[in-house]
């Protein structure tokens, strides 16, 4: 069986199922005959919880360090909260009910208590109260709990979704592939699964239902095919092309420490787009000449409170280092959306793409960007820093952000803490009024990047995560081209440089067309820049100002696709 699905992340990957498929825990309400063994049974799921969150801390601490671990500490205490043990004991013996009935029931008491808090840290202990609950809940109830950060086999995940969150954690050793219903190319899931270079099929429908723990599958990330228990011939073919792609992967590396340039001799920039620290491998193996999108977000994600000002100091102190003079532009707070933390207790809304997010809620919640702002200016001195503001809409919003930079200079100087006085701040253009008033905001920044993901979707009206309208969610659209030509020359015009950090700048139809419009700097996923440099090193300005000029006479995203595929062999 092969299922057709959206090619997230390129290569070939072969190995059983591991299904990832949250089933509804129901808890029944059971009059008990023994409350002794009842409480016993209790007390067991306790102490196997212990034991399980002990060994996941002492991982943790070898992974991530003792800082980041914390969090299993503070489960930890909770599993020894007498209040919480004793509530549940009593309710046992006084009720005669089952262990799990009186837990369940004591464990969303708690979690309201503290959601009805005042205190923000107080009300981010609900969410640890839940989560130790629901583990205690599936000890009791002999439900297995997977860590896909600690497998033993090799595997490819089949999933509904992934939270960027989960995929930032995988173990590249063990999960080779990931496959999910639902999410498209330009989803957090698929981005992340490009930046660790792990094969990905996502927007299945339905993979969850058709497939089981165990089947064997292959998927294609290029294709996006999944097949489902292939016979040993087709195996043994897909092993033959997977080797083929790993040789051609390595060809590409004799590009590593070279230059991109144009066949006439114009030169660009090709960076990487990273979510961690630890995405830095990846950037340095592949030759990139720079980092043009440090999605810091991931910084407070998973967690159950925010980085601290120092955690968030360590890691772009890391990367600034780790790319020592070469550009690594640092985006600030970019939640809301389809990035949920749960602990700042954002409300729900009809259109969260429209709403609470990103520079949003810096400039409302200004204590968590002075913390992260403090942070970047503390870490510039490490390296080549530019700071960019996302989700900017209007020139009052770009100067009330600066203002708050200015207010964080001024108490660092006061401080006497050093920080870089060289440095570049720059905005994202992903909102069509950003792109319509360009020439207005290129006159008060250092540089422009084009966010493509949330641009196509707002300028075309297409939710980009809608499974139903994917097939209008497209780069090519004459609308979006023309935007994107308006905001490079906007810039150009006032002499900032403006790069591209949507996932277009790494789409090889569109890298000819990008080069024509004047595009400076191309930021993508790091497995994406040697294939790039390759092909640029192919084309002539005077060819790409032609390819420019043929797309802007052409009518339909169709006949603009089908046309820029055909200039790059692709047809």
């Amino acid at each position: 069986m092969v299922a057709k699905g959206i090619g997230a992340s390129k290569g070939i990957a072969m190995a059983p199922v591991l299904l990832l498929k949250e089933e509804t825990i129901v808890i029944p309400e059971i009059k008990v005959e023994s409350i002794d063994q009842e409480i016993q049974r209790f007390k067991d799921a306790v102490e196997k919880s212990k034991a399980q969150l002990e060994k996941i801390q002492h991982l943790a601490e070898e992974k991530m360090g003792k800082e980041k671990a914390e969090i299993f500490g503070a489960h930890l205490l909770i599993l020894s909260d007498p209040e919480i043990i004793n509530t549940v004991e009593k309710g046992i013996k006084t009720e005669e009910k089952n262990a799990e009935f009186v837990l369940d029931r004591t464990i969303n008491n708690f979690v309201e208590i503290f959601e009805a808090m005042d205190d923000e840290y107080m009300k981010e202990r609900a969410a640890d109260i839940k989560d130790v609950g629901g583990r205690m809940l599936k000890n009791l109830l002999h439900i297995d709990m997977i860590n896909i950060s600690q497998l033993d086999e090799e595997v490819i995940i089949v999933a509904h979704d992934l939270a960027p969150s989960d995929t930032a954690q995988m173990d590249k050793e063990k999960v080779l592939g990931f496959v999910t219903d639902i999410g498209g190319r330009t989803s957090h899931t698929a981005i992340m699964a490009r930046s660790l270079e792990i094969p990905a099929v996502v927007g299945l429908v339905t993979i969850t239902s058709t497939i089981k723990n165990g089947d064997y599958v292959i998927i294609n990330g290029e294709a996006g095919e999944v097949m489902i228990n292939p016979s040993q011939e087709i195996i043994e073919e897909y092993q033959v092309k997977q080797k083929q792609y790993v040789a051609y992967r390595s060809k590409l590396l004799r590009l590593k420490d070279e230059a991109t340039v144009t066949k006439d001799g114009k030169q660009v920039e090709l960076g990487a787009n990273i979510g961690t620290a630890k995405d830095l491998k990846g950037v340095l193996y592949n030759g990139a000449e720079g980092i043009g999108l440090y999605r810091t977000e991931f910084l407070y994600m998973d967690r159950p409170s925010l980085p601290t000002e120092e955690e968030q100091y360590e890691a772009y102190k890391a990367v600034l280092a780790g790319m020592a003079d070469k550009p690594v532009v640092i985006r600030t707070l970019d939640i809301g959306g389809d990035k949920e933390i749960p602990y700042l207790n954002l409300p729900k809304e009809m259109n969260p793409f429209l709403g609470y997010r990103a520079l949003r809620i810096c400039l409302d919640q200004t204590d968590i960007f002075k913390t992260q702002l403090r942070a970047l200016l503390r870490a510039s001195i490490y390296g080549n820093l530019k700071i960019m503001y996302p989700m900017v809409s209007s020139i009052e919003e770009v100067r009330q952000a600066n203002a708050i930079l200015d207010e964080v200079k001024q108490q660092l100087e006061s401080e006497g803490i050093a920080f870089s006085k060289d440095f570049e701040v720059g905005i994202m253009i992903e909102i069509p009024t950003a792109a319509l008033t360009s020439d207005i905001l290129a006159k008060e920044v250092d540089f422009f990047s084009i966010g493509t993901n949330d641009l196509i979707q707002y300028a075309t009206a297409v939710d980009r995560m809608n499974q139903n309208i994917a097939h209008l969610y497209t780069p090519y659209h004459p609308g979006v081209i023309r935007m994107i030509k308006m905001v490079i020359e906007n810039g150009h015009k006032e002499g900032i440089w403006v790069g591209m950090c949507g996932e277009a700048a790494g789409e090889p139809p569109l890298i000819p067309l990008l080069l024509g419009l004047g595009l400076d700097e191309f930021s993508m996923s790091a497995t994406s820049i040697l294939p790039a440099r390759e092909l640029v090193a192919t084309l002539t300005t005077e060819g790409t100002q032609e390819i420019a000029e043929k797309v802007l006479s052409l009518t339909t995203a169709e006949e603009i696709e089908a046309y820029l595929k055909s200039v790059v062999g692709l047809a």
